[in-house]
């Protein structure tokens, strides 16, 4: 049976240009590993999946990538996109903006579908806070939001930081309220900068791992509170080297 990945026929620039680069130059990409495929693995030996969507996929593999070496999960939070419009003769036809800004907090819309990742032994989860662009062409098969354009590419413009997350408590500077503060959603979305969705989601997150637990209600919302640092969770069991 060949090694199980998505494969890189549908791989954005953005993903690929990531890929290589945390490799390195004396890593590899596109590993193979116990039946499956790591995007890359670098001169250290450790493994790299870049990851630009739901980190549900991720759940059979990290099992597996975990058991033989170290992992760093690399999720790129678009700060600022500009969308480029191609005719079908591939010819640009204008340049623009988005309005929209990202955040380190959009790794909480992907990480949503797997919140247990974090908990897995030898997880690293870096944020790389950068500038993209958005290739679209004007074919009538894309999205109605779109006005039927589709698209073609994201590609990598610039990197502005990163924000490693190795162990548990890194996931604190989530909460920006002080430890004794009782919080909800609305008051997380109001001081992070953030949607109220995207609070909720964190706070599922947060209180899966533990960063925060619920003290109540506030009529039908509930009133969180950041938990009381303890001694590392007990994480699930990667199975042992075949």
């Amino acid at each position: 049976m060949p090694p199980r990945s998505i494969g890189t026929r549908n791989e954005t620039s953005l993903h690929r240009d990531l890929k290589f680069s945390y490799a390195g130059q004396d890593g590899l990409t596109e590993a193979q590993i116990a039946g499956f495929v790591a995007d890359g693995i670098n001169a250290q030996g450790e493994y790299i999946e870049v990851q630009t969507t739901s980190f549900a996929p991720l759940k059979e593999k990290l099992p597996k990538l975990t058991a033989h070496s170290k992992l760093r999960i690399v999720y790129p939070a678009i700060i600022s996109k500009y969308i480029e419009v191609f005719d079908l003769h591939g010819k640009r036809q204008y340049r623009r903006k988005s309005p929209r800004r990202g955040s380190p907090w959009d790794l909480f819309d992907v990480l949503i579908y797997a919140p247990d990742v974090p908990l897995f032994p030898r997880v690293t989860i870096e944020i790389v806070l950068v500038d993209a662009a958005e290739q679209r062409v004007r074919d009538g098969k894309g999205s109605w939001r779109r006005k039927g354009l589709s698209i073609r590419d994201r590609s990598l413009l610039t990197v502005h930081a990163c924000i490693r997350l190795k162990k548990l408590s890194d996931y604190r500077r989530f909460v920006p309220f002080e430890p004794k503060e009782k919080f909800t959603s609305a008051s997380l979305a109001e001081k992070a900068g953030i949607s109220l969705a995207l609070a909720r989601k964190t706070l599922y997150v947060l209180t899966k791992l533990g960063i925060v637990h619920r003290t109540g209600k506030q009529g039908n919302t509930f009133v969180y509170r950041l938990a009381a640092l303890k001694k590392p969770q007990k994480r699930p069991r990667s199975p042992k080297k075949s």
